[in-house]
């Protein structure tokens, strides 16, 4: 966990094992139930957990924050800032009830009582919650589509309630409906891996 420990000086020792055995569960998890591409498991930590702790620098939610995780799969990007921040509710929604099994075993085995794992689609969820989060799972339009009935407005957060998701490449075309509200960090101004080049994060508030 060195490389998160350099990037994240305020997480605690407590923190920083569980975010190792995160590692290591998500290891055993996949081995029989593949919610990683069986190429990527030696990046594990820079190119999962690492990348989904983005988030973790744009967004620190205060106290009773309500954060659902669309699309989950395993439990990312969910789980690690379950982790960072346990001082805010996660709902974890993925609609494959197999990768729910593992984000739930993996939430159970960490004991993070700021977790709920649910296997449903996201647009079934009613809510109501502060923040959206996902990890490149949809066109942006359509993860907004989704989280639009369930966020609620305003907010008193880091930013304004709404959605913050991981997302690559080109993305002028996603982002051009919302160019006068979306908000872009390139991840490569936040940790020094080539890995993240032409990798964001995007927050656009409840519209």
């Amino acid at each position: 966990m060195d490389c998160i420990a350099r990037y994240f000086a305020e997480f605690t020792q407590q923190q920083l094992s569980q975010l190792g055995r995160l590692q290591q569960l998500l290891l055993e998890w996949n081995a029989k139930i593949n919610v990683v591409s069986r190429k990527d498991v030696e990046h594990l930590t820079i190119h999962h957990i690492l990348h989904s702790l983005a988030i973790a620098k744009v967004l620190q939610p205060h106290n009773g924050t309500r954060i659902i995780d669309i699309g989950t799969g395993g439990g990312l990007p969910g789980l690690p800032l379950a982790i960072a921040f346990p001082q805010a509710h996660f709902t974890l929604v993925d609609s494959v009830g197999k990768k729910t099994l593992v984000a739930q075993g993996i939430a159970q085995e960490l004991r993070l009582p700021n977790v709920r794992v649910l296997n449903a689609r996201v647009e079934t969820i009613p809510g109501p919650f502060d923040f959206a989060v996902s990890r490149a799972v949809a066109p942006l339009s359509q993860l907004m589509a989704w989280t639009q009935r369930s966020l609620r407005p305003g907010g008193s957060n880091t930013l304004p309630n709404g959605l913050v998701c991981l997302k690559g490449g080109n993305l002028d075309e996603e982002l051009c409906p919302y160019q006068k509200i979306a908000q872009r960090w390139s991840i490569t101004d936040m940790f020094a891996y080539p890995y993240f080049e032409q990798k964001y994060v995007l927050f656009v508030p409840k519209l």
